[in-house]
């Protein structure tokens, strides 16, 4: 089949866009990516191809370079203020483009990433007479709002998640939280969870780890609603270094006292293993304040699986629960700094049994169990397809 994705990122860094393209293309599917602001030169791997579209909107011209701006308090409310019109305004242009790159290809099947692109991908399939398969990344009614309110925006936006997302001869999503809510909220039933988990490396192959962890590594986004205020307070009681690393909202880290922890730029994936492992302990905070965070699974968990390095986590919803289930670390009480401190030198001490404990877990929580069940949906695809 010739399936056309669309996602309203950048695709270069979004690993389950390209992990599942390339899955879908290893059993010979033709897979084209429609992203956003794609970068110059990027090449998404064999069998997957890739256009771009731009992130402007009325309110910003396309980004030139990527110099971080430290904002003034007045432009800081003014971006709170403005926000919602902002995104609005540069995904609807981003929905446009998409259109009309996605209208002049050939395509059996439309694969819409996030509620972002669903509109888009809804249409485009209808037009088509093709399959429309939704991926929900998030529980999209439930993502933090990082800007005013907007009440009448969230119900319109519920009501197209529902009407669009119920064309769909396929759904699919990140965990069994999102899974049960998106079932709750519309009544959709079979819904598939592809987690967004990493390929499996072989024991020869996981990185060598220290005998006692040098450090603690929070890789990801740098921003708003991750307890990364919590991470700064706890630095200042332990001796344990502590490093956050990620792409930052610059707005945010204007107020951001980091304590004694050292905050990074974004690295290469490879670059940011290496980091993991070398401290090894991985960080996999996030706040108990939004929806979202209570059913998600983060991708820094299943990074640091994918390594064998342990995890001092959020106890919250389903990540808790995950850790707690395949013991892959200890958890901490949301927003209690005391508690996260507590938590890493408990990690210190039991360090060789958590090792031996994620290792074991590793063949459960990595992608060839996950890539089964997104080829198992795209079987069932050909199959209808073949008989329509």
């Amino acid at each position: 089949m010739r399936v056309l994705m669309l996602v309203a990122t950048s695709v270069a860094t979004d690993t389950r866009v390209l992990r599942e393209a390339s899955s879908l293309a290893g059993i010979g599917h033709s897979v084209h990516i429609v992203g956003k602001s794609v970068p110059a030169g990027f090449a998404p791997g064999p069998g997957v191809t890739v256009s771009s579209v731009g992130s402007s909107s009325v309110f910003r011209r396309e980004a030139r370079d990527d110099s971080p701006t430290r904002l003034s308090w007045p432009a800081r409310f003014a971006r709170w203020l403005l926000l919602p019109q902002h995104r609005n305004s540069s995904f609807s242009r981003w929905a446009d483009g998409a259109y009309r790159d996605a209208a002049q290809r050939p395509f059996d099947v439309v694969h819409a990433h996030d509620f972002t692109a669903l509109g888009v991908g809804a249409r485009l399939a209808e037009e088509r007479g093709v399959p429309l398969v939704y991926d929900s990344h998030e529980l999209w009614s439930g993502v933090p709002r990082e800007y005013r309110p907007t009440p009448l925006q969230d119900r319109r936006e519920r009501r197209q998640e529902a009407e669009w997302g119920g064309r769909a001869a396929a759904v699919i999503t990140v965990g069994p939280g999102v899974a049960e809510e998106l079932t709750r909220q519309y009544g959709w039933t079979d819904i598939a969870v592809v987690r967004n988990t990493f390929p499996l490396r072989p024991d020869s192959e996981l990185p060598d780890l220290p005998a006692r962890p040098r450090g603690a590594v929070y890789a990801g986004r740098v921003g708003a609603y991750r307890e990364l205020e919590v991470v700064a307070a706890a630095s200042r009681d332990t001796d344990l270094p502590i490093t956050i690393v990620g792409p930052g909202d610059e707005t945010w880290l204007a107020t951001f006292d980091s304590g004694r922890a050292t905050v990074r730029p974004a690295l290469p994936l490879d670059d940011v293993s290496r980091e993991i492992a070398a401290a090894g302990l991985a960080l996999v905070t996030h706040s108990d304040k939004w929806p979202n965070h209570r059913l998600a699974m983060p991708n820094k968990l299943f990074h640091a699986v994918s390594l064998g390095v342990p995890v001092v986590a959020t106890d919250v919803g389903q990540l808790g629960a995950l850790v707690r289930e395949h013991r892959l670390g200890v958890l901490y009480r949301p927003g209690d700094a005391a508690s996260l401190t507590a938590a890493l030198r408990t990690a210190v001490d039991g360090y060789p049994a958590l090792v031996d404990q994620v290792r074991r877990a590793r063949p459960r929580l990595s992608w060839p169990e996950d890539e089964a069940v997104l080829r198992s949906v795209y079987a069932t695809l050909m199959t209808d397809h073949r008989t329509a």
